[in-house]
C-alpha cells in the first residue's frame, strides 16, 4: 500500500503561515482536510497579513460553492479564478482551441445560480442594471461570455424564454465572420434545450455551435449519446470545482487528460478493496486558499482498478451519492451503465430510498413516453443482480431539479 502524499518544500512554504495548517506543519504530517474543517472558524483559520491585504485591495474575494451535494461552503479566491482556469484549458485543448484562437463568443447555458452570481458580481461593480433596457449586460461575465438561463428548472422553459435565448445565441454567432460560437453548458440543460426546441418547433432556429464544453456535473450516458447525435462539433467534458478550478479534460472520444498545474491528486479507496476512489487534492493554484490533501467529495474509477490518477477513466459521482447496497457500494456511473443498457430513452432518473420500504426508481424519457415493458423488466433484473434488491420502477412526466439547479440521482 502506498504511503500518503505529503507536500514538498514549495507547498509547505506556501501554507506555513496559514492558521489551519499550523498543527500539520508542527507535526510534519498533513492529514486529509475535510469540508467541515475548512468551514470551522472561517475566515480566521485562513487569515494571514497577505490575505488581509489581498481582500482589501480586491486581489482576493469571498464566494460560495454551489452546494449541490453538501452545505454551501465559503471560499476565498482571486477574481475570475474559475473562468481563467476554463479559458486556459479552452485555449490549450487540441480539439477546440480553434474557437478560442478565433475569438469566438462563449454562451453559457447552465444553472440559474450561475447566472444570478454573474448578475450579482455586475451589480456590485456597476450598480443595479435596469432589467428591461440592459438585462443582457447584467448576465455578461466579460466581453466574451454571456449567461443565458434565467429559470431554475429547464424543464419549465417557455417558448418566450427559448426565443429570447435563441436570439442571444444568434447575436453571439453573428459577432464572428464565419458564424462560429462556443457553447458552454450543463449537459442536462443542453439536453432540455434540444427537447424543448423540438416541442415548440424551433429546432431550425438553433445554429450549430463550433465547439461545446460541458463542465458542471456528471453526464449520464444517454444524455451524452443524445448530444453527440445532435451536434457534429467536438463535445468536451471538463472536470473541476469552484474551489479548485479545472483539473481534467476529455477529448472528443471521452478519454481524460490531467491538467494539474500546481496540484497533486491522490486516489484513496472509498472502502476496503473498492475500485471506487475518493479524490484527495493538494493544490496551491489558488494562492489565497491553498488546499492540502483536501477531500473534494468527488469519486473516480480507473482503467485497471488501481489507485493511479494517470489511469482515471471516468469521474463516477459524489461520495455523498454512493448507494450502499447489500452487494457493496454502487456509484452513479455504475447505476447509469445499467440504465443505458436497458433503455437509451431514459433521461432524468432518481432513486428514492426510504426505511422499511422497497427502493423506488422514478424516471423521465426523452420521448415523454413510458419505457417499454421489456426495458423496465431488463432494468429491474439487472438492478436485482447488481444490488440484491427489488426496485420499483415508475415513469414520471417530470422530475424537479434541485434548488442548486442540478439533479441529485440519490436524494438525501
Amino acid at each position: 500500500m502506498s504511503l500518503a502524499f505529503q507536500p514538498g518544500a514549495e507547498m509547505r512554504e506556501h501554507v506555513r503561515d496559514i492558521p489551519i495548517y499550523r498543527r500539520a506543519i508542527d507535526r510534519n504530517f498533513f492529514p486529509i482536510l475535510e469540508k467541515p474543517e475548512i468551514a470551522s472558524d472561517f475566515p480566521h483559520n485562513w487569515m494571514t497579513p497577505r490575505l488581509a491585504s489581498a481582500l482589501k485591495s480586491g486581489a482576493a474575494e469571498f464566494v460560495m460553492s454551489t452546494g449541490t451535494h453538501h452545505a454551501r461552503m465559503h471560499i476565498i479566491r482571486p477574481p475570475y479564478f474559475l473562468l481563467n482556469s476554463y479559458y486556459q484549458l479552452w485555449g490549450a485543448h487540441p480539439d477546440i482551441r480553434f474557437t478560442w484562437e478565433q475569438g469566438c463568443q462563449r454562451v453559457s447555458l447552465t444553472t440559474v445560480l450561475a447566472t444570478e452570481h454573474v448578475a450579482s458580481v455586475n451589480a456590485r461593480k456597476h450598480g443595479p442594471v435596469h432589467r428591461d433596457a440592459a438585462d443582457t449586460a447584467s448576465r455578461r461575465l466579460d466581453a466574451r461570455t454571456l449567461y443565458l438561463n434565467k429559470t431554475l428548472d429547464p424543464a419549465q422553459w417557455t417558448r418566450a424564454e427559448l426565443e429570447r435565448m435563441l436570439a442571444e445565441i444568434e447575436k453571439a454567432r453573428c459577432m464572428h465572420p464565419q458564424g462560429f460560437y462556443h457553447l458552454d453548458c450543463s449537459s442536462y440543460h443542453l439536453a432540455h434545450f434540444v427537447l424543448k426546441l423540438a416541442e415548440f418547433g424551433l429546432e431550425r432556429d438553433f445554429p450549430q455551435p463550433a465547439s461545446i464544453v460541458h463542465a458542471y456535473e456528471y453526464t449520464p450516458g444517454n444524455v451524452r449519446r443524445l448530444l453527440r447525435n445532435r451536434f457534429a462539433c467536438p463535445i468536451i467534458d471538463l472536470f473541476g470545482s469552484t474551489e479548485l478550478g479545472y483539473m481534467f479534460y476529455s477529448d472528443r472520444q471521452g478519454c481524460y487528460t490531467s491538467h494539474l498545474d500546481k496540484m497533486h491528486v491522490e486516489l484513496l479507496p472509498l472502502a476496503p478493496d473498492s475500485s471506487i476512489y475518493s479524490l484527495i487534492i493538494s493544490s496551491i493554484r489558488n494562492p489565497y486558499m491553498p488546499l492540502i490533501r483536501y477531500r473534494s467529495g468527488d469519486c473516480a474509477q480507473t482503467i485497471d482498478h488501481s489507485p493511479d490518477p494517470a489511469k482515471i477513466k471516468r469521474f463516477c459521482g459524489r461520495e455523498k451519492e454512493m448507494w450502499h447496497t447489500p452487494f457493496g457500494v454502487m456509484a452513479q456511473a455504475d447505476f447509469d451503465d445499467l440504465i443505458g443498457a436497458a433503455s437509451a430513452d431514459i433521461f432524468v432518473y432518481q432513486l428514492q430510498l426510504k426505511a422499511d420500504e422497497e427502493p423506488q426508481l422514478r424516471y423521465t424519457t426523452f420521448s415523454g413516453e413510458r419505457a417499454s415493458h421489456h426495458a423496465v423488466a431488463t432494468l429491474r433484473d439487472a438492478l436485482r443482480a447488481a444490488t440484491g434488491l427489488t426496485i420499483a420502477i415508475e415513469h414520471s412526466a417530470h422530475i424537479a431539479i434541485g434548488k442548486s439547479g442540478k439533479y441529485a440521482w440519490l436524494p438525501q
